[in-house]
């Protein structure tokens, strides 16, 4: 193949990263909310001229963002309308009843992104086995076609009750709709999220149909500038499952795109861990707008069923809108380096979820920010060069970030601007900090033995702080970090997931039942995947979701990718029965198992990875600049040596405290720590017994 082009567009910034022949060309814009494919064009014509390629050299555009999920949180999406059984309008008002907060009397609850005059109802209804119990009443349902037009809904939900075990309710009121009207958008349950439990299927769809005309739009316009461009290679989409898909699917099914910028910078750090052999780490991503950690254990993300996005309630489950996609599980939070500082009725310090994004921006960019953001605080310390940020794209201005940093936080507090800006440093951190301790927790794991790779244009900036603050002494700065996710779109495998609900108990298992759905599930996976192989070889991953007779939820077993026999059925319930007393230490004897949903896995092989090998020591350069920079640990000004990152050889070190600058980032070394390079010209930094 020819050289490949990745684009990951964030709330503040557009990354675009390209490879021919192992070399890697990088570059950053500024986002443009109105119009993000403009940013997307101006990267990579910025990228392309750098690199001296021509859009024929390009064989695969490869696209990530988060678009659709700013759209949920911002409530920007269509006027949607749901479809249901009658009498189960208020699925996605009642939820599960749970409470993610007891002993909160002011609870404030996740709103449905459909309020409750567009979830329409038809007489239908199945039973749990898919028999027809009452069949779809077809005059009501173009009944309920005739309000929806006069609503002006933009696009159409439709769940009806056990339409994943019997989708023909389902696909014929889509046909019936599609018929009176063509151009209006349909999701289906059945095909979105065709698995059991209501309110995370009606959830999903209705969140896929929320979003599928603006990202519908979106996909065909970038499409259309590329091509008007010169492009004429395919354009892939990052899943949020950390796969690559085609523009086709993306666009039929965009709610599996909600994490696709964040997967792919836990792509980036998996492969990383493997580079250098790390097989427990803390993946740090810090952007524009907010910071993501996720752990990676023996070089793999960790993987989820489950997504909450829009939370209501700061780190805890519950609080949001839940959507039922295969996602990579990671905590993110509103801390990026376009963040807003305020002080909150309290006089405490706070920072985010609020960003300003690209446009106004954080005070210090000149362009009408009047409001203090993360940028402007490590502007206030000292941590950047005015004259140098982003690489001299985008020139900072001091005044504004103090005036700002005054108004908003230090005039409250009695503190000086520097003073002010060191305390919401200091809070982000420990907001960051907190979200990787409950992700720990959360995950029944720690941090002993385990390193940071950081990354994005805050990563490194922050990275030796978090560490200190969760007990970490090793962190990694990739080359390339400053766009980690861009690039770890190219190391993505081209595949996709099916998820299929199908009842199952081991004691009346029906072997012949369940290949039959293993296999269609597989073509369908195989289908997806071949638009965009170009042959290369694929393995298949098959799992199970499997739980006691009774109990709430499932655990997933692996299972062999090839029909089951008989024998297998009891080596998989062992299996179940081993993984379970993993989980909770011992299993429940004489209770039966049951199977409630397949998961079917198909994707191109990662290609192999090479350890990097041990360098010889070098002399380090000389510093180019010295930077007075405020400590944040002990808040003393001192002078900082600045190195830049290309004139580092490998093998040099440097001791901290200093800052590593390159056109992307920066990479802050604090007190006690030390900077080695190493022999893929990553960052490594170490402090205490492990330096």
């Amino acid at each position: 193949m020819g050289a490949r082009l990745a684009v990951d567009i964030g709330g503040t910034f557009t990354d675009v990263a390209v490879e021919r022949d192992g070399e890697r060309w990088t570059g950053k814009v500024l986002t443009t909310p109105h119009a993000p494919e403009l940013g997307v064009l101006n990267g990579v014509k910025l990228v392309m001229e750098k690199a001296g390629l021509t859009p024929a050299d390009i064989a695969l555009v490869i696209h990530g963002t988060t678009l659709a999920t700013n759209a949920i949180i911002e409530r920007k999406g269509a006027k949607t309308a749901l479809l249901t059984t009658e009498g189960f309008r208020d699925v996605l008002a009642l939820g599960n009843e749970s409470r993610y907060d007891q002993y909160d009397l002011n609870i404030d609850l996740p709103q449905p992104l459909i309020p409750r005059r567009w979830r329409l109802t038809v007489p239908e209804r199945l039973d749990n086995e898919g028999h027809v119990l009452l069949p779809l009443d077809e005059a009501a349902l173009r009944a309920q076609v005739a309000v929806m037009r006069a609503e002006g809904i933009e696009s159409l939900a439709i769940g009806f009750l056990h339409a994943f075990v019997n989708p023909a309710h389902e696909k014929r009121a889509a046909a019936i709709v599609h018929d009176m009207w063509p151009d209006l958008p349909i999701s289906l349950s059945s095909e979105v999220s065709p698995e059991m439990r209501e309110w995370e299927r009606f959830s999903t769809t209705a969140a896929n149909a929320y979003v599928q005309p603006l990202m519908a739009s979106y996909l065909r316009r970038l499409e259309k500038g590329l091509a008007a461009g010169g492009f004429t290679c395919p354009l892939f989409m990052m899943l949020s499952g950390g796969g690559l898909t085609t523009l086709d699917t993306a666009a039929r099914f965009p709610i599996r795109l909600v994490e696709s910028g964040p997967a792919g910078g836990a792509i980036f750090s998996a492969h990383v861990a493997k580079q250098r052999g790390w097989s427990k780490v803390l993946s740090f991503d810090m952007g524009g707008t907010t910071a993501k950690v996720c752990l990676i254990d023996d070089f793999a993300p960790q993987a989820s069923r489950t997504f909450e996005v829009a939370r209501v309630g700061r780190f805890k489950k519950g609080s949001g809108l839940p959507l039922r996609i295969p996602v990579i599980e990671m905590v993110e939070i509103g801390a990026g380096g376009g963040s807003i500082a305020h002080l909150d009725a309290l006089g405490r310090i706070q920072v985010g979820p609020e960003s300003a994004g690209a446009d106004p921006g954080p005070a210090c960019y000149g362009r009408g920010g009047d409001k203090p953001a993360v940028t402007d605080a490590n502007l206030s310390l000292g941590r950047y060069e005015p004259d140098l940020f982003a690489g001299g794209a985008l020139k900072l201005h001091v005044q504004p970030a103090l005036d700002a940093l005054e108004a908003h936080v230090g005039r409250g507090l009695g503190l000086a601007p520097e003073m002010a800006g060191l305390g919401v440093v200091e809070m982000v951190d420990e907001n960051m900090a907190n979200a990787a301790r409950v992700h720990a927790i959360e995950s029944g794991k720690g941090y002993g033995g385990r390193g940071i790779i950081a990354f994005g244009g805050g990563g490194p900036v922050h990275g030796y702080r978090v560490a200190e603050k969760i007990g970490v002494d090793r962190v990694l700065v990739p080359s390339g970090a400053g766009v980690g996710s861009a690039i770890g779109f190219l190391r993505a495998p081209v595949g996709y997931e099916v998820v299929k609900s199908l009842y199952q108990r081991f004691r009346t298992f029906d072997v012949n039942a369940v290949n039959a759905l293993l296999a269609e599930m597989s073509a369908e996976a195989s289908r997806v995947v071949a638009e965009g192989s170009f042959g290369a070889p694929t393995e298949e991953h098959r799992i199970a979701f499997m739980r006691y007779v009774g109990q709430g939820h499932e655990i997933n077993v692996a299972l062999p990718a090839r029909p089951l026999t008989v024998q297998d059925v009891a080596e998989i319930r062992a299996a179940y029965d081993a993984e379970y007393t993993r989980f909770y230490d011992r299993p429940v004897p004489g209770s039966d198992v049951e199977i409630l949903s397949f998961a079917v896995t198909v994707a191109t092989v990662a290609d192999a990875v090479e350890p990097v090998a041990p360098v010889a020591d070098a002399p380090a350069p000389a510093p180019i600049r010295v930077q007075q920079v405020r400590d944040t640990a002990t808040g003393q000004v001192a002078p900082w040596q600045v190195y830049d990152r290309p004139a580092m050889p490998p093998g040099c070190t440097v001791p901290g405290p200093c800052i590593v600058a390159e056109a992307e980032t920066s990479t802050l070394v604090g007190p006690g720590w030390r900077c080695r390079v190493d022999g893929l010209g990553y960052l490594e930094l170490t402090r205490g017994e492990a330096a």
